[in-house]
């Protein structure tokens, strides 16, 4: 792909900084909108000097449209994910989410924009009936009443706006869902950051083996992880090969317990540890397996595996203790 113009929102973000790194390691002109409420600079290390940074709120529609001038590709994903959030402040999510995708379809409009990349979610079909799950799931808010899916909700909002908006009058739009991505410094309030935090947390206080390590639910409930370099490599593809109004699964099928998941940390703990179930909170999703046929059609395939992913993973948790959450109590 030739030398292009991007504007990344939510560039200071887990899986936006790593899109934004691979983008200016292939010589393209970068402009990051992001307000840091959610992400981080540091993640941009090395590379600010490379890009425009525009610190703003997505939900500032003057300065979304003015970020989009003169771009030929927008990838948007600034959001508010965490699962912490989806039910502490729904309200926010929500606002986010569709004030967002206004202000990005309506500066994308304004300026002509090429190409439209759409981060979505697996959230959007919640508990499939298939799996693995292909992009034909039918798309539900299983309950309204529950915050939990306010997240989801936002998320199906954006994919119905984002193909209607731009069925005829814009040139390309593609929209992917991304499927557990994880790596270092990926944040907080997902389920690795808070298995592992909480796991070296606990072997510092305990002393005697098997440790005793509550989970929600009794660890039979699956994910399928993605490294996020291969998220970043699978983001690539699709800038360059999505189809217009194409929906990606993004992830890697490869399907795994949580229960092995919490085994697999304390290995890397080299303590043994004991399995304490707890309640299973409301809407939480038994399965979910990624369906990549249509991402695979384009060439790509997942190149690291759980195992060699979660080391460098654990390992940042680990050794950055300074940088916990004031109140994480592990």
């Amino acid at each position: 792909m030739s030398a292009t113009r991007f504007l990344v929102t939510g560039g200071s973000g887990f899986i936006g900084a790593a899109l934004v790194r691979r983008l200016v390691e292939g010589g393209h002109h970068v402009s990051v909108l992001d307000n840091n409420s959610r992400g981080d600079p540091r993640r941009l290390k090395g590379v600010l000097d490379d890009i425009d940074f525009i610190p703003a709120d997505i939900r500032d529609e003057k300065a979304v449209t003015s970020a989009a001038a003169n771009v030929d590709v927008v990838v948007h994903l600034a959001f508010v994910n965490g699962t912490r959030f989806f039910y502490s402040a729904p309200e926010l999510v929500l606002d986010v989410g569709v004030r967002g995708i206004l202000n990005v379809l309506a500066a994308c409009r304004a300026h002509d924009v090429d190409r439209l990349i759409v981060a979505s979610s697996s959230e959007v079909y919640q508990s499939p009936s298939k799996i693995p799950t292909d992009e034909s799931a039918p798309l539900v808010v299983p309950d309204v009443h529950n915050p939990r899916y306010s997240y989801g909700a936002a998320k199906l909002i954006s994919e119905v706006m984002a193909i209607n908006y731009t069925r005829k009058d814009h040139g390309q739009t593609v929209i992917f869902r991304p499927h557990n991505i994880y790596g270092p410094d990926m944040g907080w309030d997902h389920v690795l950051p808070q298995l592992i935090t909480r796991a070296v947390a606990l072997v510092e206080t305990t002393a005697q083996d098997p440790v005793p390590f509550p989970l929600q639910g009794d660890g039979s409930q699956t994910r399928s992880f993605m490294y996020i370099d291969d998220c970043a490599d699978a983001l690539m593809t699709l800038i360059e090969e999505g189809e217009h109004l194409g929906i990606y699964h993004v992830g890697n099928p490869e399907e795994r317990s949580i229960k092995s998941v919490a085994e697999k940390i304390f290995e890397l703990l080299k303590r043994e540890v004991e399995i304490i179930p707890g309640p299973t909170p409301a809407g939480e999703t038994a399965r979910r397996v990624p369906d990549t046929t249509r991402l695979n059609a384009l060439g790509f395939k997942p190149e690291i595996s759980f195992d060699q992913g979660l080391v460098p993973t654990f390992e940042w948790y680990a050794n950055n203790r300074d940088l916990w959450p004031a109140d994480d109590d592990g």
